[in-house]
């Protein structure tokens, strides 16, 4: 005979798991539309090296008149990050969602998960989000399990390699360096890998997909096919901003872009109201603290605080 109270007992963890990613996904500014105009999300700059050189990519460290990915006013020791997640938690009850995105690839830098394993241990209770470019996803799966990020962002920008060599430059992968066809079927089986393998762990998947109509424009509806096979949540269309070697080119209007989700729509969970945020953003989407004055911050901070209190 079965034993009927560990049934019960497991059927109860995967309700509770469920309804914890449910939450989770609602207090997510990203992850659902509604929740960008209640929560917020901070990102913290711990992460300035990275394993490819994409060819739209221009990281800087300090352009604070800029919101763009890649773009943080300094780099943060996990301490300093700590630092300031206590602050901003306190000023701005609002944010449920600490993340890593930059400036370079949080998986090709060990600060990422020193870092977020000192805000799981003070902040239990928020959501751990991380973004990456995958190509180390496979191997760092574990260490991301470890540390608590459930909610996972991964750029993939084309399913076939050929169109991947045009927009990846190089990778750096287990010490050797490549290029052309070869860096991007590397890329990209490890890409697929790492989202199947995320999926099977329970985490909430995002992919971002730069739309470059020069090149992948074609081709993105097959990347919104297959990622619904994996189970993503949801894909992010991101248009173009021309700058390094693809400074030349044309970025895509705002109808394109919105003509590539209604085509992706039917496949996967459009996210439409994306801001390409800076790697040391925070607060609401669209509304970055971190480029407000003192006096504005403040404002914000003494509504944050009233609303809390009000609630409480």
């Amino acid at each position: 005979m079965p034993d009927t109270n560990k049934i019960t007992e497991e059927c109860h963890d995967v309700n509770d798991m469920d309804r914890e990613t449910m939450r989770k996904i609602s207090e997510h500014p990203c992850y659902d539309k509604n929740a960008q105009h209640k929560f917020g999300r901070i990102h913290l700059a711990v992460a300035p090296k990275c394993n490819i050189q994409c060819n739209y990519c221009d990281r800087k460290f300090d352009c604070v008149n800029e919101s763009r990915p890649g773009v943080t006013s300094e780099i943060l020791t996990p301490q300093e990050a700590l630092e300031k997640t206590r602050q901003v938690l306190k000023d701005h009850p609002f944010i449920k969602v600490v993340a890593v995105a930059g400036p370079g690839d949080p998986l090709a830098n060990d600060e990422t998960f020193e870092t977020l394993e000192l805000i799981r241990n003070e902040f239990p209770d928020v959501t751990l989000c991380l973004s990456t470019n995958g190509l180390a996803l496979p191997e760092k799966m574990d260490e991301l399990l470890r540390v608590g990020v459930s909610t996972l962002t991964v750029t993939l920008n084309a399913i076939d390699p050929k169109i991947q060599a045009q927009i990846v430059d190089h990778i750096s992968y287990k010490g050797k360096y490549y290029t052309g066809v070869e860096a991007a079927e590397i890329l990209i089986a490890n890409q697929l890998e790492g989202i199947e393998k995320a999926v099977k762990a329970g985490m909430v998947i995002k992919v971002n997909t730069v739309l470059i109509p020069e090149i992948n424009k074609d081709h993105i509806i097959e990347v919104a096919k297959k990622i619904r096979e994996m189970g993503v949540f949801i894909m992010n269309i991101m248009p173009l901003i021309c700058q390094a070697k693809f400074a030349d080119m044309e970025p895509p209007s705002n109808e394109v872009r919105k003509e590539m989700q209604d085509s992706c729509e039917p496949y996967v969970q459009q996210m439409r109201h994306c801001r390409q945020c800076r790697s040391d953003a925070y607060g609401l989407i669209g509304k970055d603290l971190s480029q407000m004055s003192e006096e504005r911050r403040n404002v914000i901070k003494m509504e944050s605080i009233e609303k809390k209190d009000h609630s409480e």
